[in-house]
């Protein structure tokens, strides 16, 4: 007589039997669907509140701080695509608890955000792109709001770029507390901390991920900042993974952006703009930096085009808060370590330009 092989029982079992759901397959398919506009899931940021589980039918409950209607419409059509490419699942519910950020008095999409204690007022200086000089409006901004008679904070949060060493002269190495926390780098009379101070000039960081975020938590967390009137936060280009940390882990009191006046530079501001948006931070204006090289004569030749901050502050309506000159001094002061808004306004343009746009950040902050 001839028997037929006898049938595998966990291989039958899985190819007839609906497949046994549990909170972590849900999850773990929920990992697929990304907050709109960023590269991180719902479920790493904790917006998934709650999952109920009835046979294989699955209920899931997903919560939202935003003022943008397409935010949740985006999520809920996601999660419902990446629920049902489970194998076996039954009927599947997704319930989407939009909350107004204002009503709960504060931002972003991500919850678990805070002040830093001890610091007033903390702004992200942000752009969509690298070249458009973001790092040198952070340092000469911080020097300005210094010049008013504030106590200001400047963190540089550019991981893989970090230039604030050089800006502002000193490779100096932070030390720690009996806390256990960063004493930052004081120089001009801005308290300092960034990556460069941590590596050698010819280190590469080679940080990803969750490595990155940590630090980037770190900077924001885990340094001696005390008692400061501004902190200002020079981002990395872009709108990935350290910006929504940031945005994830500290209440921001608004965003500025910079940009170049040419159209190149502008569709990436707007990515930068879109991704505050997302996160319900508020816009305090944007810098136009590089606006125009004036030479000798007086005349000014627009390198990069002529008035599109301005046309793109309008488009926002939002201010324009400053138009910054290409400038040769600005590039020598930098390279010696000594910001250009430490010149006197009336023996630099660019520090006068600088000194009026820290003017008109604080006219807008007070509206604020």
């Amino acid at each position: 007589m001839n028997c037929k092989p006898t049938i595998d029982g966990l291989s039958f079992l899985a190819k007839h039997c609906p497949r046994f759901m549990t909170e972590e397959t849900i999850k773990a398919a929920l990992t697929q669907v990304k907050y709109p506009g960023f590269s991180r899931d719902i479920v790493a940021f904790g917006l998934v509140r709650e999952v109920k589980i009835d046979g294989n039918d699955v209920e899931v409950t997903i919560g939202i701080q935003t003022k943008d209607d397409k935010v949740p419409e985006q999520i809920f059509k996601d999660s419902q695509d990446a629920l049902n490419k489970i194998d076996g699942i039954g009927t599947t519910r997704v319930n989407i608890d939009v909350q107004n950020p204002d009503a709960q008095g504060g931002g972003a999409a991500p919850s678990g955000k805070s002040s830093i204690p001890g610091i007033k007022k903390v702004i992200a200086v942000g752009s969509g792109k690298g070249g458009v000089g973001k790092s040198t409006v952070s340092t000469n901004l911080a020097i300005a709001l210094a010049k008013t008679g504030a106590k200001v904070g400047l963190c540089d949060c550019d991981l893989y770029g970090p230039s604030t060493g050089q800006m502002f002269g000193t490779n100096a190495q932070p030390m720690a507390n009996e806390k256990d926390e960063i004493i930052p780098i004081e120089a001009h009379g801005i308290k300092l901390m960034s990556m460069s101070f941590l590596v050698n000039d010819n280190s590469p960081v080679i940080v990803r991920g969750p490595l990155a975020t940590r630090y980037t938590q770190q900077f924001l967390r885990q340094v001696e900042w005390g008692e400061l009137d501004y902190l200002i936060l020079d981002l990395p280009p872009g709108t990935g993974d350290i910006q929504l940390t940031i945005v994830q882990t500290v209440a921001l009191d608004g965003a500025i952006i910079v940009t170049t006046p040419q159209e190149v530079a502008l569709i990436d501001a707007r990515k930068a703009v879109s991704m505050f948006a997302k996160v319900n931070v508020d816009i305090l204006g944007v810098v136009e930096n590089m606006s125009w090289f004036e030479c000798d004569h007086g005349e000014r030749y627009h390198i990069f085009g002529n008035g599109g901050g301005v046309k793109e502050a309008d488009r926002m309506k939002v201010p324009l808060l400053g138009q910054i000159p290409l400038d040769i001094t600005t590039r020598k002061c930098a390279d010696e370590g000594r910001p250009v808004a430490l010149m006197p306004s009336a023996e630099s343009n660019a520090s006068a330009a600088y000194h009026d746009t820290c003017d008109k950040l604080l006219q807008r902050l007070k509206v604020k």
